[in-house]
């Protein structure tokens, strides 16, 4: 698809709702969960196109890595944290103190927690993979229930 504008972007359905999928200048730069509406302008391109095809194949169980431009806004700590995100492994999880400690900040772990909650591409940097220390699911800002969701598709326990 050529560049053209879209001032309206784009919102796919999903398994888990409607995504709102977000690109700027080449690279995908936000997902929301239970976008009602269009999200803000957006340039639907070849990055939105292929986003929603590996969106959906993830959906579908086959895709277990995704490869896109990615450039999330935030601040160099957020990005730090969401980069530890990306190298979590499908069906993996980590909890908050494993992921601080991951990125060599032990004592980070609010602060870990916070940018994991303020990703803003998620299941493509799959915050859903951050866990509690004890095992809860904790925390995710499209709701304990689609984590739970992404969690299961990606342990195989939904096929």
């Amino acid at each position: 698809m050529a560049h053209s504008e879209a001032p309206e972007g784009v919102v796919i359905s999903s398994p888990v709702g409607p995504l709102g999928i977000e690109a700027h200048a080449g690279a995908l730069t936000r997902i929301t969960f239970h976008a009602s509406h269009r999200p803000s302008p957006v340039i639907v391109d070849d990055v939105v196109v292929e986003a929603c095809r590996q969106l959906n194949e993830y959906f579908e169980g086959r895709l277990k890595a995704f490869s896109l431009p990615l450039a999330p806004e935030g601040t160099a700590f957020q990005r730090l944290v969401w980069q530890a995100l990306t190298e979590i492994a499908y069906g993996e999880t980590v909890s908050y103190s494993q992921l601080a400690q991951r990125i060599g900040r032990p004592s980070a772990v609010r602060a870990v927690g916070a940018a994991n909650g303020q990703n803003p591409i998620p299941i493509v940097i799959p915050c859903h993979r951050v866990i509690g220390a004890d095992g809860r699911l904790v925390g995710f800002g499209g709701g304990l229930g689609v984590k739970q969701y992404l969690l299961g598709l990606e342990r195989g326990s939904l096929f």
